[in-house]
Protein backbone atom coordinates (compact mmCIF):
# COMPACT_ATOMS: atom_id res chain seq x y z
CA UNK A 1 0.00 0.00 0.00
CA UNK A 2 1.46 3.33 -1.04
CA UNK A 3 1.81 6.49 1.53
CA UNK A 4 -0.35 9.31 0.65
CA UNK A 5 -1.45 12.13 2.78
CA UNK A 6 -3.89 13.58 0.60
CA UNK A 7 -4.04 17.31 1.30
CA UNK A 8 -0.14 16.90 0.28
CA UNK A 9 -0.66 15.00 -3.05
CA UNK A 10 -3.18 18.17 -3.45
CA UNK A 11 -0.13 20.63 -2.52
CA UNK A 12 2.06 18.89 -4.83
CA UNK A 13 -0.21 19.05 -7.46
CA UNK A 14 -0.90 22.42 -7.66
CA UNK A 15 2.44 23.63 -7.07
CA UNK A 16 3.37 21.01 -10.62
CA UNK A 17 0.88 22.90 -12.19
CA UNK A 18 3.62 25.86 -12.60
CA UNK A 19 5.76 26.52 -15.50
CA UNK A 20 8.70 24.17 -15.21
CA UNK A 21 8.16 22.29 -11.93
CA UNK A 22 8.61 19.20 -12.28
CA UNK A 23 7.23 16.50 -9.96
CA UNK A 24 10.02 16.30 -7.53
CA UNK A 25 10.39 20.14 -7.11
CA UNK A 26 6.78 20.31 -6.46
CA UNK A 27 7.53 17.98 -3.92
CA UNK A 28 10.51 19.96 -2.29
CA UNK A 29 8.56 22.94 -2.38
CA UNK A 30 5.57 21.47 -0.81
CA UNK A 31 7.30 20.35 1.96
CA UNK A 32 9.05 23.90 2.60
CA UNK A 33 5.65 25.38 2.88
CA UNK A 34 4.63 22.59 5.42
CA UNK A 35 7.51 23.74 7.18
CA UNK A 36 6.81 27.33 7.34
CA UNK A 37 4.77 28.88 10.33
CA UNK A 38 0.96 29.16 10.34
CA UNK A 39 1.79 33.33 10.16
CA UNK A 40 4.13 32.95 6.84
CA UNK A 41 1.73 30.33 5.34
CA UNK A 42 -1.23 32.67 5.31
CA UNK A 43 1.62 35.90 4.38
CA UNK A 44 2.47 33.58 0.92
CA UNK A 45 -1.39 32.58 0.55
CA UNK A 46 -2.20 36.55 0.99
CA UNK A 47 0.12 37.36 -1.11
CA UNK A 48 -0.66 35.20 -4.31
CA UNK A 49 -4.18 36.28 -3.30
CA UNK A 50 -3.84 40.18 -3.46
CA UNK A 51 -1.54 39.65 -6.74
CA UNK A 52 -4.09 38.37 -8.72
CA UNK A 53 -7.08 40.28 -7.18
CA UNK A 54 -5.08 43.20 -7.61
CA UNK A 55 -2.81 43.51 -10.62
CA UNK A 56 -4.38 43.78 -14.05
CA UNK A 57 -3.07 45.53 -17.29
CA UNK A 58 -2.33 49.14 -17.86
CA UNK A 59 -4.73 50.88 -19.83
CA UNK A 60 -2.01 52.04 -21.80
CA UNK A 61 0.97 49.93 -22.75
CA UNK A 62 -1.00 46.63 -21.31
CA UNK A 63 2.27 45.73 -18.73
CA UNK A 64 1.16 45.16 -15.32
CA UNK A 65 0.58 47.19 -12.30
CA UNK A 66 -1.73 47.76 -9.59
CA UNK A 67 -3.12 51.53 -10.89
CA UNK A 68 -4.55 52.42 -13.96
CA UNK A 69 -1.46 53.64 -15.57
CA UNK A 70 1.92 52.02 -14.83
CA UNK A 71 4.80 53.80 -13.45
CA UNK A 72 6.65 53.44 -16.73
CA UNK A 73 3.87 55.47 -19.06
CA UNK A 74 3.14 57.89 -15.97
CA UNK A 75 7.00 58.82 -16.17
CA UNK A 76 7.59 62.52 -17.87
CA UNK A 77 11.04 61.43 -18.11
CA UNK A 78 10.73 58.72 -20.51
CA UNK A 79 11.02 59.09 -24.23
CA UNK A 80 7.50 58.99 -25.59
CA UNK A 81 8.79 58.95 -29.11
CA UNK A 82 9.98 55.49 -28.82
CA UNK A 83 7.92 52.11 -28.26
CA UNK A 84 9.28 49.18 -27.31
CA UNK A 85 6.69 45.64 -28.73
CA UNK A 86 7.33 42.99 -26.33
CA UNK A 87 5.92 39.55 -26.18
CA UNK A 88 5.34 39.44 -22.44
CA UNK A 89 5.71 41.39 -19.25
CA UNK A 90 8.76 39.65 -17.79
CA UNK A 91 10.57 41.32 -21.48
CA UNK A 92 9.97 44.86 -19.52
CA UNK A 93 12.31 43.74 -16.76
CA UNK A 94 15.03 42.01 -18.61
CA UNK A 95 15.40 45.77 -20.57
CA UNK A 96 15.06 47.80 -17.70
CA UNK A 97 17.72 45.86 -15.90
CA UNK A 98 20.24 47.16 -19.16
CA UNK A 99 19.61 51.03 -18.03
CA UNK A 100 19.96 51.31 -21.46
CA UNK A 101 16.23 51.93 -23.23
CA UNK A 102 14.17 55.13 -21.56
CA UNK A 103 11.09 54.87 -24.21
CA UNK A 104 7.83 53.16 -23.35
CA UNK A 105 6.66 49.63 -24.22
CA UNK A 106 4.42 47.75 -25.36
CA UNK A 107 3.32 44.44 -23.90
CA UNK A 108 1.30 41.91 -26.42
CA UNK A 109 0.63 38.84 -24.03
CA UNK A 110 1.81 36.33 -26.68
CA UNK A 111 3.05 35.97 -29.94
CA UNK A 112 1.26 34.85 -33.06
CA UNK A 113 1.05 30.87 -33.27
CA UNK A 114 -2.01 29.36 -35.27
CA UNK A 115 -0.95 26.13 -34.60
CA UNK A 116 -1.50 27.08 -30.43
CA UNK A 117 -5.01 28.89 -31.50
CA UNK A 118 -2.95 32.34 -31.05
CA UNK A 119 -3.77 34.46 -34.01
CA UNK A 120 -3.69 38.49 -34.23
CA UNK A 121 -6.88 39.45 -32.55
CA UNK A 122 -5.74 36.98 -29.52
CA UNK A 123 -2.29 39.71 -28.44
CA UNK A 124 -3.26 43.15 -27.47
CA UNK A 125 -2.59 44.82 -31.04
CA UNK A 126 -5.67 47.65 -30.97
CA UNK A 127 -4.28 49.27 -28.10
CA UNK A 128 -1.09 49.52 -29.79
CA UNK A 129 -2.39 50.60 -32.97
CA UNK A 130 -4.36 53.17 -31.28
CA UNK A 131 -1.23 54.57 -29.60
CA UNK A 132 0.41 54.94 -32.89
CA UNK A 133 -2.42 57.12 -34.10
CA UNK A 134 -1.22 60.68 -32.56
CA UNK A 135 1.99 61.45 -34.54
CA UNK A 136 3.67 61.37 -30.93
CA UNK A 137 5.67 58.00 -31.55
CA UNK A 138 8.02 58.03 -34.41
CA UNK A 139 10.15 54.69 -34.02
CA UNK A 140 8.70 51.13 -32.68
CA UNK A 141 11.59 48.91 -31.88
CA UNK A 142 9.99 45.23 -32.66
CA UNK A 143 11.67 43.05 -29.61
CA UNK A 144 9.41 40.04 -30.15
CA UNK A 145 11.54 36.70 -28.95
CA UNK A 146 13.64 35.06 -32.66
CA UNK A 147 11.53 32.22 -32.41
CA UNK A 148 8.99 31.52 -36.07
CA UNK A 149 6.13 33.04 -33.66
CA UNK A 150 8.36 35.57 -32.83
CA UNK A 151 9.36 36.82 -36.18
CA UNK A 152 6.27 36.21 -37.60
CA UNK A 153 4.09 38.43 -34.96
CA UNK A 154 6.89 41.05 -35.81
CA UNK A 155 6.28 40.81 -39.33
CA UNK A 156 2.86 41.15 -38.85
CA UNK A 157 3.09 44.13 -36.56
CA UNK A 158 5.53 45.71 -39.27
CA UNK A 159 2.86 45.16 -42.01
CA UNK A 160 -0.01 47.20 -40.27
CA UNK A 161 2.93 49.93 -39.52
CA UNK A 162 4.34 50.65 -42.29
CA UNK A 163 1.58 52.74 -43.93
CA UNK A 164 1.34 54.90 -40.76
CA UNK A 165 5.51 55.87 -42.11
CA UNK A 166 6.68 55.33 -38.58
CA UNK A 167 10.18 53.90 -38.54
CA UNK A 168 10.27 50.35 -37.65
CA UNK A 169 13.11 48.87 -35.84
CA UNK A 170 14.04 45.28 -35.33
CA UNK A 171 16.11 43.62 -31.84
CA UNK A 172 20.23 42.66 -33.47
CA UNK A 173 20.90 39.40 -32.99
CA UNK A 174 24.43 37.38 -32.70
CA UNK A 175 27.20 35.86 -31.11
CA UNK A 176 26.91 36.36 -27.19
CA UNK A 177 29.21 37.88 -24.82
CA UNK A 178 31.11 35.43 -23.40
CA UNK A 179 29.81 32.27 -26.30
CA UNK A 180 32.07 30.80 -29.00
CA UNK A 181 31.64 30.65 -32.76
CA UNK A 182 32.39 27.49 -32.97
CA UNK A 183 28.95 26.65 -30.93
CA UNK A 184 27.16 29.08 -32.66
CA UNK A 185 24.55 28.22 -35.05
CA UNK A 186 24.48 29.58 -39.17
CA UNK A 187 21.25 31.55 -38.36
CA UNK A 188 23.03 33.30 -35.36
CA UNK A 189 26.12 34.23 -37.55
CA UNK A 190 24.37 35.22 -40.49
CA UNK A 191 22.43 37.41 -38.14
CA UNK A 192 25.40 38.96 -36.12
CA UNK A 193 27.03 39.40 -39.77
CA UNK A 194 24.02 41.23 -41.23
CA UNK A 195 23.86 43.31 -37.39
CA UNK A 196 27.82 44.45 -37.36
CA UNK A 197 28.57 47.94 -36.12
CA UNK A 198 31.32 50.12 -37.44
CA UNK A 199 34.33 50.04 -34.74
Amino acid sequence: MAYNVPPLERLIEQFGRLPGIGRKTAARLAYHVLSLSVSECKAFADAITEAKEKIHFCKSCQNLTDGEVCSLCSDDRRNKAAICVVEQARDVLAFERTREYDGLYHVLHGAISPLDGIGPEQLHLKELMARLGDDTVTEVIMATNPTVEGEATASYITRLIKPMCIKTTRLAYGIPVGGDLEFADEVTLSRALHGRLEL
